[in-house]
């Protein structure tokens, strides 16, 4: 195996192993850390398909990822408090079922990322930064006027969704739920990368001319990119929101987003598991830092200031040599 494999089989094993300890020394809240870390290590695998792949820099992440996490509140509300959704011209009624949930928030959060991406990629460089942090603010302003759904104040779910066969209530049994589709999607984003639509879109981010020239278009290729990203993305966002039983607008902020892009850069854009490695560095600098100071961010800037100037290959490509990401 290549040495980024066995940084990547690593990673998995020490986001596996630190909850199966915490669980032998009842450590509830450790195990907690490790399923915020899969989660976010999910939402940056997502982005990472449209950033370190198709070259599209996003600072509107955070709209699918609070999609999803509102897919799951009104769906979890609607539920608990018996009230259907909408009973005209048909019914639709709230679930506690967490398939059923992420179905919803996968398919919203990908109707959202299509809605996007088909006025932002006529846009390239800084526009599309721009334009996709401006939809971001979009949604995020949208639920801040939503009253029905808690507005500024957020929304709270009382009872953990279930899912069949688990009592997801036991953070060990959620926390393996989690890893479980993390690892799946890292399946799929692996699969991606090597078939034709990925190499074309690995082109087509390096020399959009070149595939123009055999047939394709660019243009289409982002836009699927983009809208499965956010699908992926919002898949994150209903477990995150399920995780903390609440779902507020700040899931939906740009700071969000930009928490979703440090990930990869920590660990390296259009790396596989850069986006693992990074989130739980930053699991674990929030964990030990944050309880330090309130500016423990500095040391995270620092952390950042020294991989773009040191390591552009993320933490994986300064441990892995020369070793190429996928292209």
């Amino acid at each position: 195996m290549t040495r980024e494999t066995w940084i990547n089989v690593a990673s998995l094993a020490v986001l596996l192993g630190v909850p199966l300890w915490a669980l032998m020394a009842d450590e509830p809240f450790i195990i907690t850390l490790a399923t915020r870390a899969a989660i976010f290590a999910l939402a940056g695998v997502g982005l990472n398909l449209a950033l370190g792949t198709g070259g599209l820099v996003s600072l509107g992440h955070a709209a699918f990822f609070g999609i999803g996490g509102y897919a799951m509140g009104i769906l979890a509300s609607h539920a608990q408090s018996y009230a259907p959704i909408m009973e005209a011209p048909f019914l639709i009624e709230g679930t506690k079922s967490m398939p059923v949930i992420w179905l919803v928030a996968m398919v919203t959060s990908a109707l959202a990322a299509l809605a996007i991406g088909v006025l932002s990629l006529r846009t390239s460089g800084v526009y599309f930064i721009m334009i996709t942090l401006a939809f971001g603010q979009m949604v995020y302003y949208f639920a801040i006027s939503w009253p029905a759904y808690g507005g500024e104040d957020g929304l709270s779910i009382y009872v953990r969704n279930g899912f069949p066969g688990l009592n997801t209530l036991v953070p060990i049994q959620f926390f393996g739920l989690c890893f479980v589709i993390l690892c799946l999607v890292l399946l799929l984003m692996n699969a991606i990368h090597k078939s034709a639509f990925g190499l074309a879109l690995s082109a087509a981010r390096q020399n959009e001319t070149r595939v123009l020239s055999v047939g394709l278009k660019p243009y289409h290729l982002r836009l699927v990119a983009f809208v499965i990203s956010g699908a992926v993305t919002g898949l994150a966002g209903a477990l995150f929101a399920d995780l903390n039983r609440f779902v507020s607008p700040t899931m939906l902020s740009w700071q969000m987003s930009g928490e979703i892009i440090i990930f990869i850069i920590i660990g390296g854009v259009g790396r596989l598991f850069g986006p693992v490695i990074g989130a739980m560095i930053f699991i674990l600098l929030e964990h030990t830092l944050g309880g330090l100071s309130e500016f423990w961010h500095v040391y995270l800037g620092a952390l950042l200031l020294g991989i773009v100037l040191f390591a552009k290959g993320g933490l994986i490509g300064a441990f892995a040599g020369r070793e190429k990401a996928h292209d």
